[in-house]
């Protein structure tokens, strides 16, 4: 079995409407064109290996299960179905698989892909599998699990992560074609003049200097208070001693982060001491061009999610943390909360794995907690200060419940930046209340905000915020 001619095309083709690979391949070395011929133990291994084979159903309404079992589908079918299932292993949304044969026993296998890259890979893992099960080579072993697990780790890195997947669904749910430009999340959408593109929350509107305010925390929050939004005191400095006189200044406890980080990194919040906001000052400076020293704010940590001038999601994010059973230490619940198959490394998935490293540890140990200690059951233990996602945090969406006066507060920050997209930190001990009674504050504005905490919070309504982005940029009736 052997690939004659590979063509990769990127859009509607002579063969289909969507982007697929074609393989002219040759079957002149086989000795029997049909996958039965092989024995029953072919199929069953393909399947024990690719689980998914068994109730996969093509585009064309192929179930593919029930073709291997009953012998009677061409190698080639055979191969299509298998480079699918390989990338839908992998978290691809594929499902075209089609094999045209040709009377010199040649034929086209057709199938969809989500990269290039990661669909031509899934092209010579399953062709190496299938000879493996059927016509294995001793001088030549393949290690199927091996290869099966290192192409997982590989594509799964190249998938759309949850936000961008929620942006195409939304697409494809109002006819909007798509076509993904790069290996990360860059995509452009609608075709010739009318097409716009999209990096995560980040479109082809955002304007590059509301994007540089935002990022530069002394200035936004400067501006914000400008327009009397609440805003937490804040100094910026230049070193440790400085930041440590800057924290007297405006009274423990104090935050000390960088001017321009992001998702939590380098932040230190809760400090009590000048020992501590020395200590900080290094942990900001590395992650960031700057370090500011702020009040703390009392309170939850929300996210408030503005779309074209309005409020479109909110949540209450919690910390990365696990609940006791009386029974299993930190590190055992740390495991089985990992077990959570909505999980998974950084951005990739709904929420992200736990972590047992450094910073988990101090948490741990200012709590005078180790991680072999059992917690009691029902007993919350935290294991980061900050709330984000990127570092284990959960979300509850609070959209039906946040106060007018908090929407409001949210849009016009949003709207001073000049943002079409805006994710507004907002720190408030009652979200349901105005923050003129509970003294809430913005602690940080961000551009291109994660969504993945809106369209599947761990607790309440999915939001449809895809939809709201697609509205925005192709409102109906516009071309």
């Amino acid at each position: 079995m052997k690939i004659v001619r590979t063509r990769v095309y990127v859009g509607p083709n002579t063969f289909e409407r969507d982007a697929v690979i074609r393989l002219v391949t040759d079957f002149s070395t086989l000795n029997e064109m049909k996958f039965g011929a092989y024995g029953a133990k072919a199929a069953e291994k393909l399947i024990e290996h690719l689980p998914g084979l068994e109730h996969l159903v093509t585009a064309d309404g192929v179930e593919v299960g029930k073709a291997l079992k009953s012998g009677d589908c061409h190698v080639g079918e055979v191969f299509a179905c298998t480079a699918i299932a390989l990338q839908r292993q992998a978290g691809a949304r594929v499902d075209i698989a089609r094999f045209t044969p040709a009377e010199d026993q040649t034929g086209d296998v057709l199938f969809a892909y989500h990269t290039r890259e990661t669909g031509l890979e899934a092209s010579d893992i399953a062709r190496l599998l299938i000879l493996e099960l059927i016509d294995p080579i001793p001088s030549k072993p393949f290690d199927i699990e091996e290869e099966l697990a290192d192409y997982v780790h590989y594509a799964s890195r190249r998938v759309l992560g949850p936000s961008g997947q929620a942006l195409v669904d939304a697409a494809d749910e109002r006819g909007i074609p798509w076509m993904r430009l790069n290996e990360a999340s860059l995509v452009q959408l609608g075709q010739g003049k009318y097409q716009k593109r999209v990096e995560a929350a980040l479109t082809s509107g955002t304007g590059c200097i509301s994007v540089d305010i935002a990022k530069d925390k002394q200035v936004c929050t400067q501006l914000l208070s400008d327009l009397g939004l609440p805003v937490p005191y804040q100094i910026n400095v230049r070193n440790p001693e400085a930041a440590a006189k800057a924290a007297e200044k405006i009274g423990y406890p104090v935050v000390v982060k960088p001017v321009d980080g992001n998702h939590g990194r380098g932040v230190s919040v809760n400090l009590q001491t000048a020992e501590e906001v020395i200590e900080a000052f290094d942990l900001a400076e590395d992650a960031g061009s700057g370090v500011v020293v702020e009040e703390m704010i009392p309170g939850d940590d929300h996210r408030i999610l503005v779309i074209d001038g309005k409020l479109c999601a909110a949540a209450r994010r919690l910390p990365a943390h696990v609940k006791g059973d009386g029974q299993s230490p930190i590190s055992l619940l740390v495991a089985k909360e990992n077990l959570d198959p909505r999980r998974g490394v950084g951005h990739e998935n709904m929420l992200t794995r736990l972590e047992l490293g450094e910073r988990e540890y101090e948490v741990l140990a200012e709590k005078g907690l180790t991680p072999e200690d059992i917690p009691a059951e029902g007993e919350m233990v935290f294991l980061r200060k900050t709330a984000n996602l990127s570092t284990g945090g959960t979300a509850i969406d609070v959209t039906d419940t946040i106060h007018p006066d908090n929407q409001l507060m949210a849009e016009r920050a949003i709207k001073a930046v000049g943002l079409d997209i805006g994710g507004v930190d907002f720190l408030t001990t009652d979200i349901t209340k105005s923050y003129r009674e509970t003294g809430g504050a913005i602690c940080e504005i961000n551009a291109g905000p994660g969504i993945r905490m809106h369209i599947a919070p761990s607790e309440g309504k999915p939001r449809d915020v895809g939809g709201a982005v697609m509205d925005m940029l192709f409102p109906p009736a516009e071309p």
